[in-house]
């Protein structure tokens, strides 16, 4: 990542407050997250870009060191160990909301180097199930814990002895001087991976790995009112760590069905109305189909092609961490035109003809006639 100054990178002053650096972040990371851009590839780096600089920001203590030494303060003399993986976990740790146990864009953190990875899968619902919630059994493979070891990496029976490297700790301690003073790093052991303990007798199943290729089935309780695009957050359930190490998360990735009645636009749900000539002059009542139940639309006289008419919260429900109220069933109606008709038809039509209301000349704009052509062209 080619180092740039952080507060360049999000776009605001040296003396931004928190609040302004958080939104300038989540902005940023919407507008570059790799899942919105998969054709870009420099969406990625864009994208960790943004997070590396939110995350020394956010930070009282890494912004004070920032401002005084620059990157050197925060970098501790050598390039900062910022993957994708790390990157997505920033963001889904600051822009979530507890769902039942799950996050919506929801947590995770920086795991050691025996920490399993993370696994994504996609799940795919038709409006019916956004509008009540469902439970979700998926199905996937990935490294589980070695059966015959259990995780341990040690084969059954074996002992292990504490690590000469990090005395048990399972992390070391390296101290250099720079131009700017004395730095500490504090990294993983490298002989034990943070274990604290080194195996004797390697598990001959898995190798002294502590895990296998495997299958699971995962549980996914989907809240009603997601939308394509969030995440639910499974934590632990993803790939195996290492020797017993910590597993990774499973990351749901929300995609939605496209519907044969209704367009989604938030909470609201937009659909498409054809209406005869004499329902649009006389009026008329007619059902209207709901994600739930149909209900009766009444449909007043005069109305012109194109408007829009509404059914108050018969449409999706909110997300449960949204303090607002379900959406709409929003109704825009045509007049429908016939291609051919009927000899009866056409006789009356003729008649009708002769004896129907004229429309206004060319520029003539008169009261209500001129607002229902401006409803019909979205004005």
């Amino acid at each position: 990542m080619t180092p740039r100054d952080y507060y360049d990178v999000l776009g605001v002053p040296r003396d931004a407050t928190a609040e302004a650096i958080k939104r300038a972040y989540r902005k940023q990371a919407l507008e570059n997250h790799p899942d919105r851009n998969p054709s870009d590839p420099t969406a990625e780096e864009r994208f960790k870009q943004a997070t590396e600089a939110y995350e020394v920001l956010s930070d009282d203590e890494k912004r004070a060191r920032y401002d005084q030494f620059g990157q050197a303060g925060v970098r501790g003399g050598g390039p900062i160990d910022f993957d994708l993986a790390d990157a997505l976990r920033t963001f889904m740790r600051d822009f979530g909301g507890g769902l039942g146990g799950f996050d919506l864009f929801g947590g995770g953190r920086r795991g050691d180097d025996r920490r399993g990875n993370d696994v994504q899968i996609r799940i795919a619902l038709d409006l019916e199930e956004v509008a009540t919630g469902v439970k979700k059994q998926v199905k996937l493979r990935k490294l589980v814990a070695c059966e015959s070891c259990a995780g341990s990496g040690a084969q059954p029976g074996s002992k292990t002895s504490t690590c000469s490297t990090c005395g048990g700790r399972g992390e070391v301690r390296q101290v250099s001087r720079s131009f700017f003073g004395q730095f500490i790093n504090v990294a993983l052991c490298p002989a034990c991976e943070g274990a604290g303990e080194q195996i004797q007798s390697p598990c001959p199943r898995c190798r002294g790995e502590g895990r296998e290729p495997g299958e699971a089935t995962v549980s996914v309780q989907v809240p009603s009112g997601v939308a394509a695009g969030n995440y639910l957050h499974l934590r632990g359930l993803g790939e195996a760590g290492r020797r017993g190490g910590e597993p990774g998360d499973v990351l749901a990735v929300i995609e939605e069905k496209e519907h044969p009645i209704f367009q989604r636009h938030g909470s609201d749900l937009l659909m498409e109305l054809p209406i005869t000539y004499t329902q649009a002059v006389l009026g008329d009542e007619v059902e209207i189909p709901t994600l739930k139940e149909p209900v009766m639309l009444s449909i007043p006289p005069g109305i012109a092609s194109g408007k829009i008419l509404r059914l108050r919260a018969q449409g999706l429900p909110a997300l449960r961490s949204e303090r607002r109220g379900p959406g709409d069933v929003l109704v825009r109606v045509h007049v429908f035109v016939p291609e051919r008709v009927s000899g009866e038809e056409a006789t009356l039509i003729d008649r009708l003809r002769e004896i129907e209301t004229k429309p206004p000349a060319i520029g003539v704009k008169r009261s209500g006639w001129f607002d229902r052509i401006r409803d019909a062209l979205g004005g």
